[in-house]
């Protein structure tokens, strides 16, 4: 067998592997040392001077020193305060008074929550499941449709997979060796145009069967203009600037990803002490589920440059590449077919493989087809968003239907995210039709990028 040939069955055997459900990152870091072993064995090296141990060595080096995965743990541990600040349901209910004359208003009020509470946080389980446990429940019981309920929670909680800051995108920037404040530039429009779509649907589905999304009744919406503004100020207001001085410190140069992080977590802090919920037994859970998702994506990282290399030192790579090149595609044929890929990888696999294990093997051919890494990400980041809202695995329909009423059938919460993944197509469709979506802000504030 050749050393091609090898780096297939490394693939194919990883991937199966991983379906049985074994760890993805100690089965990426196995496969990596064993095939690694093999190859450099058989080109003349013994157990003590086997280069596969100095690689492995050599790669968990460079994750632990990455300056770019340093912004990881500090925006996991703004978003894990502000998820225990009790701002959330103060968010919803001041939202929802000042938008009591628009139709929908409700479905609205819910999707604008997730698009700020995903941006604070970037966390799609703890957006969906606490939305589904404040804004579900309230939607139902004003009468509201069961599927566009489910469908308006599942699809606004993933929002902060694409809308700075993402942990995705960092992520992404980590493996592509790219400017993160590039990347963050590119998801910005792109990110609020997809929760825009997301609130037109909303309104107009109320507007065309008003069935679907009643009126609220005049006792709980006659509030006074004081008592909405105060609201607002106490709960928006807060919010909103916590994540626009993150972001516009990023974007505008003040401060690098991580040290705009470090500030955020600092300030996340400080909102929480201001909203009385600043305690021992918070700060220790938000640092433990810190380290445990920082400590999943380290491994990952060096389980997956380990295989990486590995596989394209067995010479896979190239067969990857001649895979592509022989098939003459265009710019744009290489990016619906690799966007296809990934929504099927999308089904088995979350967003973390994706882009730590298989968007890597797309990444050298960017410049076949002179395709900016930073615009690829873009699309990739939308892209991740359909798994987890498509059927038979996806995970924040699996997140509401736990913290759901029993009347809320699985069913039901699939078929109401069917049409925001439909928006999730028609979103990519428009940046691969005017690529300027995604590359004028990024472009203007620092140079020139190409699209497909």
């Amino acid at each position: 067998m050749t050393d091609p040939q090898l780096g297939m069955l490394m693939l194919g055997l990883f991937i199966f592997i991983i379906m049985l459900g074994f760890p993805i990152a100690f089965t990426l870091m196995a496969m990596g040392v064993s095939f690694g072993y093999y190859a450099y064995y058989t080109a003349g090296q013994d157990f003590f001077q086997n280069r596969i141990f100095t690689l492995l060595v050599q790669k968990t080096f460079e994750v632990t020193s990455s300056d770019v995965l340093v912004a990881v743990p500090l925006f996991l541990f703004m978003g894990y305060l502000v998820e225990r600040a009790n701002i959330l349901d103060r968010l919803f209910q001041s939202l929802q008074l000042s938008m009591k004359h628009v139709p929908g208003a409700l479905a609205v009020a819910t999707l604008i929550t997730c698009a700020m509470f995903a941006t604070a946080t970037g966390i799609v389980g703890a957006v969906v499941t606490l939305m589904g446990l404040l804004a579900l429940p309230a939607m139902l019981r004003a009468g509201y449709d069961t599927k566009l309920s489910a469908g308006v929670v599942c699809a606004g909680g993933c929002l902060g997979i694409l809308i700075p800051p993402s942990i995705l995108l960092i992520v992404y920037a980590a493996t592509a060796g790219v400017s993160a404040v590039k990347l963050y530039a590119a998801a910005f429009i792109p990110g609020f145009l997809l929760a825009l779509l997301y609130i037109l649907y909303a309104m107009a589905r109320a507007i065309i069967n008003p069935a679907l999304a009643p009126k609220l009744p005049p006792e709980q919406t006659n509030v006074p203009l004081s008592t909405v503004i105060w609201a607002l100020a106490t709960s928006f207001l807060p919010l909103a600037l916590l994540i626009a001085s993150v972001l516009g410190a990023i974007l505008f140069g003040l401060a690098t990803p991580s040290e705009a992080a470090a500030v955020g977590a600092l300030m996340s802090i400080v909102l929480a002490a201001a909203y009385r919920s600043l305690n021992f037994t918070m700060m220790r859970e938000s640092v433990y589920l810190t380290v445990r998702a920082t400590a999943m994506v380290c491994y990952l990282f060096i389980g997956s440059w380990t295989f990486s290399a590995v596989f394209a030192v067995l010479g896979g790579q190239s067969v990857v590449e001649q895979f592509f090149t022989s098939m003459n595609l265009s710019p744009i044929g290489f990016l619906l077919l690799t966007q296809v890929i990934i929504f099927l990888l999308g089904w088995p696999l979350e967003w973390t493989e994706i882009i730590i294990i298989f968007v890597p093997i797309f990444l050298p051919l960017l410049p076949n087809y002179g395709i900016d890494p930073i615009f690829f990400g873009i699309l990739v980041a939308l892209n991740t968003q359909t798994a987890f809202n498509t059927p038979p695995v996806a995970m924040s329909a699996f997140y509401l239907k736990g913290v759901a009423p029993p009347q809320v059938k699985l069913t039901d919460i699939f078929s109401g995210t069917l049409p925001f993944v439909g928006l999730v197509f028609f979103t990519m469709a428009l940046v691969y039709i005017f690529p300027g979506i995604a590359l004028w802000l990024p472009g203007y504030l620092y140079g020139s990028l190409t699209g497909p």
